[in-house]
């Protein structure tokens, strides 16, 4: 996870310990010496052990500590530091802990708006203790979702999300969290009068009461899909314009919240092996990588962003890579995560950082510097723990009994409820319409 923060770049920048002893007693200083080594062994030994993720925070706990007990020792005169404003929580590194009283006020699997492939109680799962784990950042609490304020502050505006599935199973849950805020859910509908299930394109739910619409377009590369160039090879079916946002975009400007989605989409066997290559600048690149398209798709998005989006009005997320957690195989050869009933608790078995995180942290970071400041809601770490929280082989009704797991959607409720929970918590930061 990138978390190279002011704080991490000070303290990089100083050195890591300043031993200063005004001691005159030699037995005195033995004993200083001993509890030195004493702590610094207990302290490598814990960092040895420790994943990488929080190998940076032991190392400032480490040296916070020795500052503390030595600077009382310290007789030279400093100047008091100036105080600066305080910073949001990392929210993205933490642990999973068990909380009975966990989910508070949450929603049930009878939310309307929720996926029959989510309701995994409802196909038969039966244990339930998945919904008890809850996530506590390093350092902070989560703010506990509150339904009704979201509401009141989202008020005649709207929250929109744009990718895939899995952007759609985070919307899904937002709708059922914010049901809990409402007085009457039939006053809840669909626009247009469309059936959210299995919809393709786009759907627009109404909170009549706060006149809000909570939107989803499906756009799994965020960028267009057309028919290939004239006189293309056989082989090519369809492009992906990397330089064209998709048309959809038009309809996502004056959005109060926008979170995007975007990269599950972006391997071989969704692209080259069904035909769909590359398209820039009206050519056809029948040799361009496929994590280069997507370099140059997400500087699409980026361009798009900066210059049709109102950064006094707009709060733009773009949410990192979902993990999936098939063992035993791939998805088509038999790969399962039904046997998994708690979160993962060896650090060892966590995956590397996906390539695709790299590429969007990379280009929020490009933002930085101008006016439109991106949040990147990095659930990745996170998200990795739970091989517990999938459908796996509790499927809609109907799935034939020989069909694949799902390892890569998540039971609702679930931990995209989290996620949102994240959402929540940076929207307050940020002192969203308050």
């Amino acid at each position: 996870m990138d978390l190279q923060t002011e704080e991490q770049q000070a303290f990089h920048q100083r050195p890591f310990l300043f031993l200063y002893f005004p001691i005159s007693t030699k037995p005195l200083c033995f004993a200083v010496s001993f509890f030195i080594l004493s702590v610094s062994s207990l302290f490598i030994f814990n960092f040895s052990t420790t994943p990488f993720n929080h190998q940076y925070y032991d190392l400032l706990r480490f040296h916070h500590f020795f500052s503390q007990i030595f600077s009382q020792n310290n007789t030279t005169p400093s100047p008091s530091p100036s105080p600066s404003p305080p910073r949001a929580c990392d929210y993205s590194n933490g642990k999973w802990v068990w909380d009975e009283t966990y989910p508070f006020n949450s929603y049930t699997e009878n939310c309307p708006f929720v996926d029959p492939g989510f309701r995994c109680t409802q196909n038969g799962r039966k244990d339930e203790g998945y919904r008890k784990w809850r996530w506590q950042p390093d350092g902070c609490d989560l703010p506990r979702f509150n339904a009704s304020e979201l509401l009141e502050r989202s008020r005649n505006g709207r929250i929109v999300f744009v990718g895939d599935s899995i952007g759609r199973n985070q919307w899904e849950s937002l709708l059922c969290m914010l049901t809990q805020g409402v007085s009457n859910i039939s006053t809840i509908y669909e626009e247009n009068g469309k059936p959210i299930n299995k919809h393709k394109g786009f759907l627009t739910m109404r909170f009549q009461e706060y006149n809000l619409t909570v939107e989803y377009y499906r756009v799994p590369f965020l960028v267009i899909i057309g028919r290939p160039p004239p006189n293309s090879p056989t082989q090519v079916d369809a492009t992906i314009r990397v330089d064209e946002l998709h048309w959809f975009s038009k309809q996502w400007v004056g959005a109060d919240v926008l979170i995007f989605n975007d990269g599950h989409w972006w391997n071989k066997y969704k692209t080259l092996k069904m035909g769909y290559y590359f398209q820039e600048g009206g050519r056809l690149n029948m040799s361009m990588d496929v994590m280069e398209a997507f370099r140059r798709s997400l500087q699409t998005w980026k361009r798009w962003v900066e210059e049709d989006l109102d950064p006094n009005r707009t709060h733009v997320f773009f949410r990192s890579y979902s993990p999936v957690h098939y063992r035993g195989g791939t998805w088509s050869e038999g790969g399962h995560c039904n046997t998994d009933k708690e979160p993962e608790r060896d650090y060892k078995k966590l995956e590397d950082e996906p390539e695709n995180n790299i590429f969007i942290s990379n280009v929020i970071k490009q933002m930085d510097s101008v006016k439109h400041r991106v949040q990147f809601l990095n659930i990745t770490y996170l998200t990795e723990f739970r091989n517990d929280g999938h459908p796996s082989k509790n499927r809609e009704p109907g799935t034939p009994d020989d069909a694949p797991q799902d390892c890569s959607h998540w039971c609702l409720p679930g931990v995209p409820d989290t996620w949102n929970e994240l959402v929540y918590a940076h929207l307050l930061s940020k002192g969203f319409r308050k």
